[in-house]
């Protein structure tokens, strides 16, 4: 924060005097670099989030705001978290002097527009507040909030026309909208948009100090003109996401008056309130920055999505009402579910509850629990179903007061849904790269998932749920390699050659195999073993944190923060470098700790190593500063480790304390020499919820160099181990060609020792009569293979795989280099006769970029050739374009070749959504022997695109000639 800015701050009148934490908060954390964040104006959990404008488009524009910036359109009312995809900044409001421009001048110089420069020694905040001066007009803005209202206050120069532009077009795609006046101090309206949430509604009524004239009304676009004396102008806007009167309700209700020092001293004393629950003691001024700024981030989203009445919008865009709660939106459970619920749980546990509460209401009017839901609206962003996380971490702590019997069949129905690969993951156990993109995360996701169902299922007695769901969750067998030790992609049913644990492609989800290697958190103990016992695992943790941290592969801009292949700066990692507990070296574990709070966050607006994520990046902040971590959310337990503060004391409801208390750490000390609990000698590395709820105090005696006995015995670890029977690894393909010309043998292989394979070249066989495995088995003809590994009585999934012989014996030549990711196995998958299939993350295409394809087939011997040409895919929301035309040459030598024909795709630019195309040429029955196709490149992606200035990408398969 600028000096300044600083000063205005800690110069604030505050609701608990010098001790008041929200001293401490310093908004502008995050908002450089690749956070996210934003600086305005909300309240906890608040539906309103007013803040100013700064970038319309681009990654590092997703909540409106970058540090960098120095041009303002406007303050806005609605803003995300720190996401990853942008969406929001509804019912955009912008004081100006002079002629109204209804336009926001973005690529314009000074003047062409509303926007305005500022200067960044100006802008100031705290919570629930922000402040800046208008450069090109010199007004000063504050801006304040309540839960559902954002105020502003505009302090006019004298002397030059004053106005304030209404813009509900801004930002992503308008729908429909309305703006009109009532009387001349109010003006209501709507906006309906499109953009990462599909269909979202806003409704507001502002309500302004002085009177107006209308000066200009263009559609979404309004001026309103406040004369030339200058001065200071109110404004007061309430929202809603159901209608007008909502909003309007909202705003008589929360925003009576016109004290705009109350209401900023209001949502001060609810920032301050919010943040003692808890008091850290000692730290630098620094670190207290960070936690508490962390603390705050924390506790921004979800947000409130109901009106004062209880009415709010549900999935299936109808109007319902919270009755005795309130409705939530903004779920961002692939980051939330790892460490901002389980702190939800410590803090707030009736919110807890209205949050699973909520999760139960999109069930009933969507069909489906939450997984990255916004504004009413289901994105289907990221993998997972992990609102069972949440709801069953929640059940295991005893948060209570929600239908359970109703939120466990809903956990089921989602993990039962045919969606995103789950059938194939149901009838095999794990998915394949063939079944499903991003099939190693999605795989480990779900098994985790799958536990949580588990656990609560068999709490509640549904033993034959809980069975069925603790077989699911041990898919992760199927993918450990034992002769890497990594959670491989199998493809075919064979290990993904060659494999790179560094490399990121789509078999990841915005990870690679060394970050995804340890995603077994409900399993550990057994992960340890299949890595060799705890020697191994420890030697296997530091590898990720020693390795180079340069990755392979497709440039992924969330994969940020690394020490070596460790990456904070992205979900995926964030349990890893608490795992060390689970091989009884706590001491390990934190000192990896301790350097990642130390080198990966900062008091600075780039103080962030990734994006925010609604809280996730924080909350592992709040609780790793504490000396505690939720490793596995739904089991109960917290690993130990060092708190950076002297002092933690933990406000929990029902009036009770939690403190933990840490001798040495003023001196910097991080490894636990001896602890005890409630005055009584702690010998393990862990404590559970229950223990923390009641109150007590956790004493830990830090030092220089670690006790080695501390937290080292089995007894005194935390667990992490599926109960009851364990299932039996897949079997896999070992060698034989999945393409072949003439015959292949086919070799088979089993990572469970003394296993016994079975198979069938019979698709009608029954599994008894499947023949026992003894030798390759020669395939002459294409076939599928089904096969299964039994030991001890017990069986893996049948698995199938397919083995195709060549149709001709075309030889082809590819001149261009496909990007590593997509190559579809080699050059022969181009002249397989086989189709790639609309989803190219599966890996059947290859694909070029910044680049032309080029390919010469031999037919072997010369041959009328009557059309010839390749199949194509666009899909332009993923950077793949038809080539801009195709060229067909042909040659009797294979040296010299003619063009003897060209030919566009015919398929419009702009054209959305996933196309499959054939461009061939008609070529009349030329005698030929070789056929060269060249695909021209689409070339850089324009500008009216989010990639421009990229290079498009031309995905093929198949050379078609006949």
């Amino acid at each position: 924060m600028a000096g300044a800015a600083l000063a205005i701050l800690l110069s604030g009148v505050t609701a608990r005097g010098a001790d008041d934490p929200a001293r401490h908060v310093d908004p502008f954390i995050g908002t450089g670099g690749h956070g996210h964040t934003y600086p305005g104006a909300t309240l906890p959990f608040g539906m309103v989030q007013l803040s100013p404008d700064t970038r319309l488009t681009g990654w590092d524009g997703c909540s409106g705001y970058h540090d960098s910036d120095r041009l303002i359109f406007g303050f806005s009312h609605t803003h995300l978290n720190g996401t990853g995809v942008s969406d929001y900044g509804d019912i955009l409001l912008m004081p100006v002097t002079g002629a109204p421009r209804l336009e926001n001048g973005e690529g314009r110089g000074p003047g062409e527009g509303y926007a305005s420069r500022f200067d960044k020694a100006s802008e100031a905040a705290g919570p629930g507040w922000y402040s800046v001066t208008l450069a090109d007009s010199g007004v000063r803005v504050d801006l304040t909030a309540t839960e559902r209202t954002g105020l502003h206050r505009y302090r006019f120069p004298p002397g030059r026309p004053s106005h304030v532009i209404v813009d509900l077009a801004h930002r992503d795609t308008l729908l429909d909208s309305s703006l009109r006046a009532v009387g001349d101090r109010e003006i209501e309206g709507f906006r309906r948009s499109t953009g990462w949430a599909r269909d979202q509604i806003v409704h507001f009524v502002a309500r302004f100090s002085r009177p107006f004239n209308i000066a200009s009304l263009d559609g979404a676009r309004g001026a309103l003109s406040f004369g030339d004396a200058g001065g200071e102008l109110l404004v007061k806007v309430g929202i809603s996401a159901v209608d007008v009167d909502g909003a309007r309700r909202n705003l008589d209700a929360e925003a009576p008056g016109w004290d705009f020092e109350a209401a900023r001293r209001a949502a001060r004393a609810s920032w301050s309130e919010a943040l003692s629950r808890i008091e850290a003691t000692g730290g630098t001024e620094s670190q207290r920055a960070i936690f508490y700024t962390a603390l705050y981030h924390s506790l921004i989203a979800p947000n409130l999505f109901s009106d004062l009445d209880g009415r709010y919008r549900g999935m299936d865009h109808r109007i319902h009402w919270a009755e005795g709660r309130r409705h939530y939106t903004v779920f961002s459970l692939w980051d939330t579910f790892r460490a901002t619920h389980p702190l939800f749980t410590i803090l707030e546990p009736a919110r807890t509850r209205e949050f699973i509460e909520t999760f139960l209401a999109d069930h009933r009017e969507g069909g489906r629990l939450p997984v990255w839901e916004l504004a009413a609206n289901e994105t289907d962003t990221m993998i997972g179903y992990h609102a069972a996380s949440v709801i069953a971490d929640a059940w295991v702590k005893g948060i209570r007061g929600f239908d359970e019997g109703r939120a466990l069949d809903a956990m089921i129905g989602d993990a039962t849904l045919d969606r995103a690969g789950l059938s194939t993951y149901r009838r095999q156990g794990f998915l394949g790269s063939e079944d499903e993109s991003e099939s190693v995360s999605k795989t480990l996701e779900y098994g985790y998932d799958d536990w949580c169902i588990a656990r609560m299922a068999a709490g509640m007695g549904r033993e034959e749920v809980a069975r069925e769901f603790s077989r699911r969750s041990q898919g992760w067998r199927h993918l450990f390699d034992p002769a890497t030790g990594f959670m491989r992609p199998r493809v075919n049913q064979r290990w993904l050659e060659p494999f790179d644990p560094r490399r990121v492609d789509n078999n990841f989800t915005e990870a690679n195999g060394w970050q995804y290697g340890f995603f077994v958190p409900h399993d550990l103990e057994g992960l340890i073993e299949a890595l060799g016992g705890d020697d191994a695992f420890v030697a296997r943790l530091d590898a990720l944190f020693s390795a180079e941290s340069a990755t392979t592969g497709r440039q992924q801009a969330d994969i940020t923060g690394l020490i070596g292949q460790y990456a904070h700066g992205n979900e995926p990692s964030h349990h890893v470098a608490w795992l060390y507990h689970y091989a009884g070296r706590p001491d390990l574990s934190a000192g990896r700790v301790r350097r990642i709070l130390e080198a990966l966050y900062a008091a600075r607006p780039d103080g962030l190593s990734g994006n925010e994520d609604c809280g996730q990046m924080s909350s592992w902040y709040v609780l790793s500063a504490m000396g505690l971590y939720a490793v596995c959310p739904c089991s109960d337990e917290y690993v130990i480790g060092s708190p950076i503060f002297d002092r933690i004391t933990l406000r929990l409801e029902g009036g009770r304390r939690f403190t933990i208390s840490a001798k040495g750490a003023d001196r910097g000390y991080r490894y636990v020499r001896a602890a005890s609990l409630n005055g009584r000698p702690l010998t393990r590395s862990f404590l559970r919820h229950s223990e923390i709820a009641a109150g007590g105090e956790l004493a830990l005696t830090l030092g220089p160099r670690p006790d080695p006995a501390w937290g080292a015995r089995t007894a005194d670890r935390p667990r992490s181990r599926v109960e009851g029977e364990r299932v039996v690894a897949a079997p896999f393909v070992r060698a034989g060609a999945a393409r072949f010309r003439e015959s292949t043998n086919v070799e088979l292989g089993c990572a469970e020792a003394g296993a016994t394979i079975r198979y069938t070249l019979d698709a009608a066989r029954p599994e008894q009569e499947w023949s026992p495995y003894s030798e390759p088995v020669l395939v002459r003809e294409s076939s599928r293979v089904r096969f299964m590994a039994e030991r001890e009585g017990r069986r893996s999934p049948a698995v199938e795989a397919s083995f195709h012989r060549m149709p001709n014996a075309w030889e082809i030549d590819v001149r261009s280099e496909p990007s590593p990711q997509y190559t579809a196995g080699g050059p022969e998958a181009l002249i397989d006769g086989l189709r790639a299939g609309s989803n190219w993350r599966t890996g059947g295409w290859q694909g070029y970029q910044y680049r032309d394809f080029e390919a010469t087939v031999d037919l072997k011997v010369a041959r009328p050739v009557h059309h010839a040409g390749a199949g194509f895919l666009q899909d332009i929301g993923s950077w793949i374009w038809m080539p801009s035309e195709i060229a067909v040459s042909v040659s009797d030598d294979g040296i010299t070749f003619r063009q003897v024909a060209r030919r566009a795709s015919g398929v419009p630019d702009r054209e959305e959504g996933i196309l499959l195309r054939d461009v061939t040429a008609d070529l009349a029955g030329i005698q030929t022997r070789y056929v060269r196709i060249l695909a021209r490149t689409y070339g850089e992606i324009p500008e009216w695109h989010p990639g421009h200035g990229d290079g498009a990408f031309i995905f093929v398969d198949e050379i078609l000639i006949d």
